[in-house]
């Protein structure tokens, strides 16, 4: 997709929700994000302090990004078939992040295979549809999967943003596949081929023979690619920059701001510029607090690697949340800064069961895979800090979910976690009642009771939360305490409480610290906005 030619027509004044944008160079739409539109500026600053009162135990921020590039949905049928580099294929369902794939690049001209990791994988729900092609291969997809073939990437059906002129599939037309692009340069010593080539009695081999909508909706996948792609049950599979993720700003106000992605080209530059200034005391600087920096727009932009050399050639400490497993493509950008400043890595995961997961995060990283991360990021010599939250009363709470949630990961070898229950601000309040309505009406109740008095859950409701996870901590080796809130809801920003008595409020690792504690755990009664 060539950006360039995708820019919107009229200025930022136009765009619904939108407040004018200063050093706006283009606003662009294309298909591969569908109903989104990205707001390219050119930024004059991006550290920003925060307000004295802040709770947080920081006091400065930087976003890349402001709204976030949300619906996903370049997914396949998880019973597909993926090539892997060693020549084997594995089911879609199985890849796993870390794993090598089957790539392709452009190499003088020419499109060849390559071999490339796997950054992300994610499962959503949605409808589906089947393209059966000559040679009597089905591959289930969602209508805005798109695969290579000789005109460039098309869609499997014409429906999305574009509407009937985005290109898409029809009957007739030929999928490129993955054995016309074998290079034996490619294939190691001894392995089977890299794809089998269609079988002679297959006329039109490649060729769609139908496209059929399937009954209802059902559980797709997709993965992220080094590439931007991989060989799908034989055929060259575009995929999604990242995973779908569910973050509210201070801004949002509804699905405007989710649909309107402010992306700072020159973050970086501007950072490293603000950050060599003499008045610059190398504070804190905390990132994924608002914005998720690897929400989806980042697969595509990169702007990260460039604003975590930034900060760790200044000496500048950091820190980053995120629910994206996406961080994994940085880890050695993140390893080299942290051998100058001290760095906090922050994951956020709230429940281990995956049909809730579906149902509450849709198109998130799974729980697994959020696990492996932490994992990961702590065999790369990292520290990392679990944010369990949000906790959903009445859905998420229980003893039973609770413990085994805190088992996981301590066996994943996170440096802290911190226990957080929902936090219900304006825009993220509407949201949310309207799912509860949706899947669980028998709990408006009391959810009205519990934030009855604004954003934050119920003070009775936070002490009973602490007391009951208190001896699940003891019983898994994980007591200690976190980094307390500041402002109005703490005693400091960045003192440390060793204590369970609801004072911390970010987890060990989560925050740069200049030696890695071993796995601590703290139970904190505030609350952050992660869902």
């Amino acid at each position: 997709m060539r950006w360039d030619e995708q820019k919107v027509a009229g200025g930022p004044e136009q765009l619904p929700g939108m407040p004018a944008l200063k050093g706006l160079v283009r606003s662009v739409r294309t298909p591969e994000f569908a109903g989104i539109t990205f707001h390219e500026v050119r930024a004059r600053s991006v550290l920003n302090r925060m307000p004295g009162a802040s709770p947080m135990p920081f006091g400065w921020t930087v976003n890349p990004y402001r709204g976030c590039s949300h619906a996903c949905t370049y997914c396949l049928g998880p019973d597909t078939p993926v090539l892997m580099v060693d020549g084997t294929s594995v089911r879609l369902a199985d890849v796993r992040v870390g794993d090598l794939v089957v790539g392709t690049a452009m190499r003088g001209g020419v499109r060849s295979l390559v071999p490339t990791p796997v950054h992300d994988a994610w499962t959503s729900t949605k409808t589906a549809w089947r393209v059966r092609l000559a040679d009597g291969t089905a591959i289930v997809a969602s209508a805005d999967h798109r695969f290579l073939t000789p005109r460039g990437w098309v869609h499997v059906r014409p429906d999305g943003c574009a509407g009937d002129q985005r290109p898409h599939l029809r009957v007739g037309d030929a999928l490129v596949g993955a054995e016309t692009l074998a290079d034996e340069a490619f294939r190691r010593p001894g392995s089977p081929p890299v794809a089998p080539a269609p079988p002679d009695d297959a006329p039109g081999g490649r060729t769609v023979a139908a496209i059929e909508e399937l009954p209802g909706e059902r559980p797709l996948r997709d993965l992220t690619t080094g590439t931007g792609d991989f060989v799908a049950d034989g055929v060259i599979s575009h995929n999604c920059f990242a995973r779908n993720t569910h973050t509210y700003l201070d801004l949002d106000a509804g699905d405007d701001f989710d649909r309107q992605v402010v992306v700072k080209l020159n973050a970086p530059e501007v950072l490293a510029r603000e950050l060599r200034s003499p008045r610059w005391t190398r504070e804190h600087v905390a990132m994924g607090t608002n914005t998720d920096p690897y929400q989806r727009a980042e697969g595509r932009y990169v702007l990260m690697p460039g604003i975590i050399r930034a900060l760790g050639g200044s000496g500048t400490p950091f820190s980053i949340l995120t629910k994206g497993t996406l961080l994994a493509r940085d880890l050695p950008e993140l390893t080299a800064a942290a051998r100058d400043v001290p760095v906090g890595v922050g994951v956020s995961l709230a429940l281990l069961d995956p049909e809730l997961h579906r149902r509450v995060e849709p198109g998130t990283p799974t729980p697994r895979a959020r696990l492996d991360l932490v994992r990961r990021v702590r065999d790369a010599g990292l520290p990392c800090g679990v944010f369990v939250a949000p906790v959903l009363p009445g859905l998420t709470d229980t003893d039973e979910a609770l413990d085994a949630l805190l088992g996981e990961i301590a066996d994943a070898g996170a440096s802290g976690a911190s226990v957080l229950a929902l936090h219900l601000r304006p825009g993220t309040r509407e949201w949310f009642h309207a799912w509860l309505a949706r899947e669980h009406p028998g709990l408006i109740e009391r959810y009205a009771a519990l934030y009855r008095r604004g954003a934050y859950v119920d003070a009775a409701y936070r002490r009973d939360l602490a007391s009951r996870v208190r001896p699940m901590l003891e019983r898994h080796g994980l007591t200690g305490g976190g980094h307390a809130m500041g402002g109005r809801h703490g005693e400091g920003r960045g003192e440390r409480h060793d204590g369970l008595e609801g004072k911390g409020g970010w987890p060990d690792g989560a925050m740069p610290s200049p030696t890695a504690p071993e796995a601590v755990v703290t139970a904190p009664a505030e609350q952050l906005s992660l869902l």
